[in-house]
């Protein structure tokens, strides 16, 4: 009867230890235009136990067949921190169709300079990596990958990108990036703006069912983008939908909102709300993360992924300040 006992505790201690969420180091995407930092980001960035932060340098369109940096970051005095930057240049799909080989040359040693430029101009301290992120497909993938060879002759950094859940599920058709490392971004598992009752930053059966094999991923440095943003989802009377960011639970608390649900509301009254002018009829859904869903998705991960480091999305006082990392 002792060695049942034995065996029982031995086989519950292992079951809790194979639950158990891991301690993952952890840091943030910075997404602004400006860079900026108030009194609740800078602290939760000074608590945050990777020495980097990731961020978002400018990003880059083709606009009338010419590419385009656009929003390029500015930076105010308040923008100081010990973390090393490593900058991020997001890339549209569309820059990369039907590019050619002097073009990806021209736009590899573009987005170089002008990383240089800005880290220079803002006194930034960077690291040795630039992080790209594009949601490339099968049809660009090669010139794409071509593009991220390029950027690291061109500069002599270690070129990383992102990789979305549809490029692990079909890795077959979008390829394989040509990096040593790769983030995988958790979130944007639905379009915010089709009618649906799911939750479209973060649906975690989603989630599971595109990196069920994530395993057999070939790239085997893989660091996890998580998300913390909210947002609203707005529908007029014609069932179209349009996005007011940062909204949350607490913002739907109105004497002109009719609740509908834990986290949808009618507007009761024409008026402007959340510098928008909604119309009587209209509805607001709130979509936010909350702790479950992102202990979920982490402990999920640990059986897929070894050792990994979480970069949260995004650095913002409207989400880091009742947030336990």
């Amino acid at each position: 009867m002792k060695n049942y006992k034995i065996l029982f505790l031995l086989i519950f201690s292992l079951i809790v230890s194979c639950s158990k969420k891991e301690n993952h180091p952890y840091t943030f995407y910075y997404w602004k235009t400006k860079l900026k930092l108030d009194s609740e980001e800078k602290k939760a960035l000074d608590k945050s136990t990777v020495p980097y932060l990731y961020t978002r340098f400018f990003d880059v369109d083709k606009v009338n067949g010419k590419f385009q940096p656009v929003a390029v970051i500015t930076k105010d005095k308040s923008f100081q921190t010990d973390k090393q930057i490593v900058p991020t240049v997001f890339i549209t799909n569309q820059t990369l169709l039907g590019i050619s080989a002097d073009e990806i040359k021209f736009l590899a040693e573009s987005i170089h300079h002008l990383v240089q430029k800005k880290a220079e101009e803002y006194q930034l301290k960077t690291n040795n990596e630039i992080q790209i992120d594009c949601d490339w497909t099968a049809g660009t993938r090669n010139d794409y990958f071509k593009f991220l060879k390029e950027l690291k002759r061109v500069s002599g950094k270690e070129i990383t990108c992102t990789l979305r859940l549809h490029q692990v599920k079909d890795k077959k058709l979008t390829g394989i990036p040509p990096v040593e490392k790769v983030y995988l971004m958790c979130y944007s598992t639905s379009s915010p703006l089709e009618k649906s009752d799911k939750n479209s930053i973060l649906d975690v059966s989603i989630l599971k069912s595109y990196l069920s094999k994530m395993e057999e991923y070939p790239i085997k440095k893989v660091e996890v983008a998580l998300p913390i943003y909210s947002w609203g989802i707005v529908t007029n009377h014609l069932g179209k939908h349009k996005l007011i960011n940062a909204l949350s639970k607490r913002d739907l608390e109105n004497p002109n909102f009719k609740k509908t649900s834990d986290h949808e509301i009618e507007v009761l009254k024409d008026g402007f709300y959340f510098g928008s002018y909604l119309n009587k009829g209209f509805t607001i859904k709130i979509e936010e993360i909350s702790e479950d869903q992102l202990n979920d998705v982490i402990q999920f991960l640990q059986k897929k992924i070894p050792h990994f480091t979480i970069i949260y999305y995004q650095l913002d006082s409207k989400f880091v300040s009742d947030r336990k990392f």
